[in-house]
């Protein structure tokens, strides 16, 4: 293999010494003839030199370099969550070093020990950990944090949350609006404070209707793979027909887990929404795709992503900036994959 272009190998070929190849190809407008400065300009390209923006940041005791860690980029909410994050960091000169949890504490934890290695400058996390010991000592080293989705409760730490609770109480009543008594709810592991609140919300509502809650949750989390959670959704569903009396509509805690209800329920020869209606849950663009496109609760997921990194650069940047929290609130979207019906022929 050729070893990368210097410096120095530049300074050679262009018979200069280092520190003028130096200051012309960081700019740093110091006099220099504009053919040599031509010369110094050409060859670099014609090496295919690459600056080693790692050594400068370091010498300047600086980085340009903030890290994201969420649970799994194969879910789109995350996908979304992390275009919006790239967006403004990049039009802010700032690159992004990604990492995915796998929904694997111990793996978020090494990652947390790697941004520390890295000297990042600042953190966006979504965290699923119990243990937020390392998450303390981001701040000792002087890393911003910016948590997002998940709730971490440490000082000097802004919170990017959803208002989780109500989502789960406005699908639920919306349901309920439409005729339906007997509603399932699905969910992955009740072991993170979003699906405990979207529950919660749930449970609210069939309480304040006077409604039988009908919930099934996954016994373990599984080990990771693409699809674990539209599995999760399917043995669900089948949970779910398995009772007495079947609920004529099904509301799941994410849509990846709705979208493995809708085949479940396919595979079994039910239509939906003629036989049951689904509720999803997140607002991920994939929806619009299913067939019926899936009725379910928007979370601002890009819009997440934008405002976490923007908070993040005013840390950064700012000396005695306040600490705060944001509440982002749920949106119904409505599509077809709920159907209204007559509450007294369930």
């Amino acid at each position: 293999m050729n070893k990368p272009t210097t410096i120095h190998d530049i300074a050679k070929m262009a018979k200069v010494s280092s520190a003028t190849v130096s200051r012309v190809l960081s700019n740093s407008g110091y006099p220099v003839s504009k053919e040599l400065k031509e010369r110094i300009q050409r060859i670099a390209a014609e090496s295919n030199y690459i600056p080693n923006m790692l050594g400068k940041q370091l010498k300047m005791n600086s980085t340009m370099t903030i890290g994201v860690i969420i649970p799994s980029i194969v879910n789109p909410f995350y996908s979304s969550v992390m275009f919006g994050i790239e967006e403004v960091a990049r039009q802010n000169d700032f690159v992004v070093i990604g990492c995915n949890s796998l929904e694997d504490p111990a793996l978020e934890e090494k990652y947390i020990q790697t941004m520390m290695e890295k000297q990042v400058k600042g953190l966006v996390i979504s965290s699923i950990s119990q243990n937020k010991k390392l998450i303390k000592n981001l701040k000792n080293y002087g890393i911003k944090v910016v948590a997002i989705d998940q709730k971490i409760e440490e000082e000097g730490i802004c919170q990017i949350e959803f208002d989780y609770h109500k989502g789960g109480y406005l699908a639920t009543r919306y349901l309920q609006a439409k005729g339906h008594t007997r509603i399932g709810y699905v969910t992955s592991q009740m072991d993170r404070p979003s699906r405990k609140s979207i529950c919660g919300g749930y449970l609210e509502a069939m309480k304040d209707a006077g409604l039988e809650p009908i919930v099934e949750e996954a016994d373990t989390e599984e080990l990771y793979n693409a699809v674990h959670i539209f599995d999760t959704g399917r043995h669900l569903t089948q949970r779910l027909l398995a009772h007495a009396n079947p609920p004529t509509a099904i509301f799941a805690c994410n849509d990846m887990m709705a979208f493995g209800v809708m085949n479940e329920l396919s595979l079994r020869a039910y239509k939906v929404p003629e036989d049951v209606s689904v509720m999803g849950f997140d607002g991920i663009d994939l929806g619009q795709l299913m067939h019926p496109p899936l009725t379910t609760i928007k979370q601002p997921d890009y819009e997440m992503g934008k405002m976490a990194c923007k908070m993040l650069l005013d840390m950064m940047q700012g000396e005695d900036i306040p600490m705060f929290d944001v509440m982002l609130q749920p949106r119904l979207l409505e599509r077809s994959s709920i159907r209204e019906t007559n509450s007294v022929h369930q």
